[in-house]
């Protein structure tokens, strides 16, 4: 409407002069007029000083004879609305009337012209620039696109800058060399897709993606979010998603990225709390994806973290002809992430990336970023120059299990407990066959809660779970209550979230991957947001979920005790750990291994584990 800078100064400007005319026409009123008591204008009409008199609604002005060559000054007192003023005016021989007070047409037309347009202009756009910002867009312009243009190769970001997604760089690649090279692809009746749907759990680098390939391409790219067509008034979402489309056919080829589109792309369903403006807003997107041509290059490109509540009809060959699934980097992956995240980072020629990406599995780019960021932060705080080792290694630790509470000072029971918890869970790793090496034991609190933790880092990145693997792992994790029990005879809080994780686990084996003899190969759960936090959703009858209840609780009793057999056959070790760790607070693998390999363990084979189990039948 109008362009904000000037728009400010011209109004400031305007309502400056308003009150500079009022104010010196304020102060020409006082220097040319005074004010008296009635009292006085009485008087004065007795002794006929007055000239003439004009009786206005609240006031009376009036004007005196000349006095001894003195120039005349107007005065005013306060209408007393008195009946016998009338016959004092008539006797006293000045000229009066009712009403008729001199004006000012300039101050008139200034006062009730000008001025009220200035102030309602003023607050009007006042109010629309407090309703612009509350809806998240221009309220003058509701139908307009909120889309954040980026011209050619202004991104920024190209394949170079994204690491451990070559699978899915590989099916981005083509739309880039046929924005590139359109003419070998119509030749042989080929088109170019349509729309391109990224879909992966957060930090993953979808969005990394789009950019990087609008910079590859060098072709315009609009860069949106599904919230921003979500509008407070009916219709305006697709009236945006329009003019979206319509500006992206002006500058094709270009690409349209729209982030998170499951805010807008929804499955439909007959629920009546369903929001209609986003339905009209997601029918408008699939009419223009239906109805824009393909040969003018244009590409639509979304990425989201839940596929599974998007709507069927926006999924169909057609309108995303392409699904590009863009995952957890795999050990080979977080390596590269880790080498493209420092490469602006100075670091000592030792640092071992590779080993810092064993320790992190499970992490996703976002999360590799931000412990190259924290470890050259820390090394700052240390007074270096540049990363070590060491930094990378704390930061890891930082983010899984937050920053070393120095403040936090346990009691030297509680410490005892904490450093037989953690020797617990160690050594049940060291004694089993299937869980992965430890790498290191700390009990030094930390600011996420954990009183003390056992890193373990496996060998070799697995993507198959045995079944005995599974049990050996929450054996693993009920090895700090059973070191506590044999220990002290006690059961504390500590181990809180070692029961959660293995009961997950152990119910995972029931009702999801057909682990136990009773259910044999049947589905009892389904796995519901996958990669967000993959929560299960029950398939089966109440009578069926207390058969799971019963089937869980089993697993863990049997690990529970195996946990607690193979820590009593080796008590005198689980001590000697223990104290080892009350005086040093930390044993890093090598420390720890040693120690296991000096207590002369039993032998670890499949008999041993055979004559565990016929002990606790």
């Amino acid at each position: 409407m109008f362009n904000n800078k000037r728009f400010k100064y011209g109004a400031v400007y305007v309502v400056g002069v308003i009150f500079i005319v009022l104010l010196l026409n304020t102060l020409i009123m006082n220097a040319t007029s005074e004010q008296i008591s009635y009292n006085t204008f009485v008087d004065m009409l007795k002794e006929k000083k007055i000239e003439k008199v004009i009786i206005q609604k609240d006031r009376i002005v009036i004007t005196p004879k000349e006095a001894d060559g003195q120039r005349k000054k107007t005065m005013y007192t306060g209408n007393m609305k008195d009946p016998s003023i009338a016959a004092l005016l008539q006797e006293s021989g000045a000229q009066y009337n009712t009403d008729m007070p001199e004006t000012n047409p300039i101050m008139d037309f200034v006062l009730y012209w000008i001025a009220p347009v200035i102030i309602f202009i003023f607050l009007g756009r006042l109010v629309l620039g407090i309703m612009d910002r509350r809806a998240g867009g221009g309220v003058m312009s509701f139908g307009k696109n909120t889309a954040k243009l980026y011209a050619e190769n202004k991104t920024g970001k190209t394949f170079e800058d994204v690491a451990g997604q070559e699978e899915a760089k590989e099916s981005l690649v083509e739309i880039v060399d046929f924005l590139h090279n359109p003419g070998k692809y119509t030749e042989i009746g080929a088109k170019l897709p349509k729309g391109a749907l990224l879909i992966g759990p957060p930090g993953t680098g979808k969005t990394l993606l789009a950019k990087a390939v609008a910079g590859e391409a060098k072709v315009p790219f609009f860069s949106l979010s599904g919230s921003d067509f979500v509008e407070m008034f009916v219709g305006m979402g697709a009236a945006r998603v329009r003019d979206l489309f319509r500006q992206a056919e002006d500058k094709a080829p270009c690409i349209i990225f729209i982030d998170e589109i499951d805010a807008i792309g929804k499955s439909r369903d007959t629920n009546p709390s369903t929001n209609d403006e986003r339905e009209q807003t997601l029918n408008q997107l699939l009419s223009e994806m239906d109805g824009f041509d393909s040969s003018k290059g244009v590409v639509i490109l979304a990425a989201t973290n839940r596929p599974e509540i998007l709507d069927k009809a926006l999924l169909r060959p057609g309108r995303f002809d392409r699904t590009v699934i863009v995952d957890r980097p795999d050990l080979k992956g977080r390596g590269a992430i880790l080498k493209v995240h420092s490469r602006d980072v100075k670091m000592v020629d030792a640092v071992n990336l590779s080993e810092i990406a064993k320790s992190t599995a499970g992490a996703v780019g976002a999360d590799l970023a931000n412990i190259v960021n924290e470890a050259a932060l820390r090394a700052v705080k240390n007074n270096r120059r540049m990363v070590e080792q060491e930094d990378l290694e704390d930061a890891v630790e930082m983010i899984m299990a937050g920053k070393e509470k120095k403040d936090r000072i346990l009691s030297p029971k509680e410490k005892r407990i904490v450093a037989f918890h953690e020797a617990g869970h160690a050594l049940i790793s060291a004694l089993l066959e299937n869980t992965a090496p430890v790498h290191k034991i700390t009990i030094v609190p930390r600011t996420m809660g954990a009183l003390g933790y056992t890193m373990q880092l496996p060998a070799e990145e697995k993507y198959l779970v045995s079944r005995e693997e599974m049990f050996d792992q929450i054996t693993v994790l009920l090895g700090g209550r059973a070191a506590e029990e044999i220990e002290f005879n006690l059961v504390s809080t500590g181990a809180a979230n070692d029961i959660e994780k293995a009961t997950e686990s152990a119910r995972s084996m029931v009702s999801i991957y057909g682990m136990t003899d009773r259910f044999d190969m049947m589905a009892l759960e389904s796995v519901r947001n996958r990669y967000l936090d993959g929560s299960a959703v029950l398939n089966c009858s109440e009578t069926t979920a207390a058969a799971i209840d019963d089937e869980t609780l089993s697993i863990i009793k049997e690990s529970h005790n195996k946990a607690k057999k193979l820590l009593l056959d080796n008590r005198e070790l689980l001590k000697s750990i223990a104290e080892a760790l009350i005086e040093k607070e930390t044993l890093i693998g090598e420390e720890f291994m040693s120690m296991v390999e000096s207590g002369r363990l039993r032998t670890k084979s499949p008999a041993y584990d055979a004559q565990i189990g016929e002990n606790l039948s």
